[in-house]
């Protein structure tokens, strides 16, 4: 069995690493929903939610400088399985004090920021590992697949959350996380990956670990046209991160008297819309000018997608507006990948992948932070009748629960469509395909 997988293409290895990493996200965004979904009925706020994002990028931040120096150094197979042994470490811990009868709120809390570190670790590794295993021309296409298994498991896991929950309750839920980690690292045990060569012409002796926590960050700054199109989608995140990532749970369940199952319906729907995009970037590959697939896409999901979300007052609409929004992620995401892979190293990817990762999903956590708060204690009060902002927006958005949040859709769908179309302002981000050569080297032979 272990001659015939080292004879497998490099295409095939990463189709059946990419596989058991799906299976693995499907056990995690269950495992997820479920846990969201028990932390609302304990509180009702949008807070207690929206911190459940900030803790799970919080390490993930302050960790991933480090591990992109030692993902560079280390077999980056091993790192991918401690990453994935890590996470269901996590799940385990909440197993065990559900069970006994003593999960807390803030056991979420750490649990969420424990695996982030673990993450910081785990996705660096992986998306360096796609560089050595198939050429540049198959970037855009398995940005699409990975793009596809986590809109996959968007779909899935709400629906499969809902199903477990009423017939067997929370601790199955979490005993098929852990099922699907183990056939998720599987795959990783059998399978080698090609070894980074260090370039000649950068054969210097090697570097302190602390020494090298500046080269991702320094590696970006010199070249402007990656650090624009880094800050740009540092706003891009934020966006996002107040409103999809961190309100839209709550907005659903306030304006519908907490019902789960028209949440599960709305988040599948974001599911499809992954689903579709990951599939049309798999077979189409994107656009041929990469920075449009970030820029002018991006602006259109934007103003569109968060609108009709504000605007919204039923499943329907709500599930018509996520599948709208969510089919250009892929598209966004893949045009953004494949212009990093190529423009950066194998060699180097760890670090700079790192760093590039702390300072875009550095607006996760503020997003979160500040959402939570923002819709509580300011925008929902200001919703309800006889509110601050009810007379001027009432008759768009509605009154009463839920409305506040609305308003914070509405908001982003405006400040999110000048972010991404404010990227055509600056020539070295608008150019960077042109002006910025790419790297040499078109998958690493060697194999561990």
């Amino acid at each position: 069995m272990t001659k015939r997988i080292a004879q497998l293409t490099g295409m095939q290895k990463f189709t059946l690493i990419w596989f058991g990493q799906m299976l693995s996200q499907f056990g995690t965004a269950t495992t997820r929903f479920s846990l969201m979904i028990w932390a609302y009925q304990q509180t009702g706020e949008a807070t207690p939610l929206a911190l459940l994002g900030f803790f799970s990028y919080i390490l993930f931040i302050l960790v991933s400088p480090v591990a992109g120096v030692l993902v560079d150094r280390l077999d980056r197979r091993l790192v991918m399985i401690l990453g994935d042994f890590g996470a269901a470490l996590m799940t385990v811990m909440l197993l065990i004090l559900y069970a006994s009868g003593g999960l807390q709120i803030w056991h979420l809390y750490l649990a969420e920021a424990l695996t982030g570190a673990f993450e910081a670790f785990q996705i660096p590794a992986y998306s360096a590992s796609i560089s050595t295993l198939v050429p540049k021309k198959q970037y855009a296409r398995v940005s699409g697949m990975r793009s596809f298994a986590e809109a996959a498991a968007q779909v899935i896991a709400p629906a499969l959350a809902a199903r477990l929950l009423s017939a067997f309750g929370l601790s199955v839920v979490m005993l098929f996380d852990l099922a699907s980690f183990v056939l998720a690292v599987l795959p990783l045990l059998f399978i080698s990956l090609p070894c980074v060569v260090q370039n000649v012409a950068e054969n210097t002796p090697p570097k302190r670990i602390l020494g090298d926590l500046a080269t991702g960050f320094s590696y970006i700054k010199q070249r402007p046209g990656l650090l624009g199109m880094m800050l740009i989608y540092f706003g891009i995140n934020l966006t996002a991160a107040l409103t999809y990532y961190a309100i839209l749970a709550p907005m659903v369940l306030a304006r519908t008297g907490g019902d789960e199952i028209v949440l599960g319906n709305v988040q599948a729907a974001m599911g499809v819309g992954g689903i579709i995009g990951g599939i049309l970037m798999s077979v189409w590959g994107g656009p041929k000018r990469r920075i449009h697939g970030i820029f002018l896409i991006g602006g259109i999901s934007f103003l569109a997608g968060d609108f009709l979300m504000a605007v919204g007052r039923t499943q329907g609409i709500w599930m018509f507006a996520i599948l709208f929004a969510t089919i250009f992620v892929p598209i966004i995401v893949g045009s953004k990948q494949t212009i990093w892979q190529s423009k950066v190293s194998p060699e180097l990817q760890g670090r700079v992948f790192a760093a590039r990762g702390a300072v875009e999903m550095l607006a996760m956590p503020i997003g979160y932070l500040v959402a939570g708060p923002l819709a509580d204690k300011l925008l929902e009060p200001a919703m309800q009748t006889g509110g601050a902002l009810a007379s001027v927006f009432g008759g768009l958005l509605g009154t009463g629960p839920g409305a506040g949040m609305a308003f914070m859709f509405l908001c982003t769908s405006i400040a999110g469509t000048l972010i991404c179309l404010s990227g055509y302002l600056f020539k070295k981000v608008r150019q960077i395909e042109t002006d910025l050569p790419d790297h040499a080297m078109d998958g690493l032979p060697t194999p561990l």
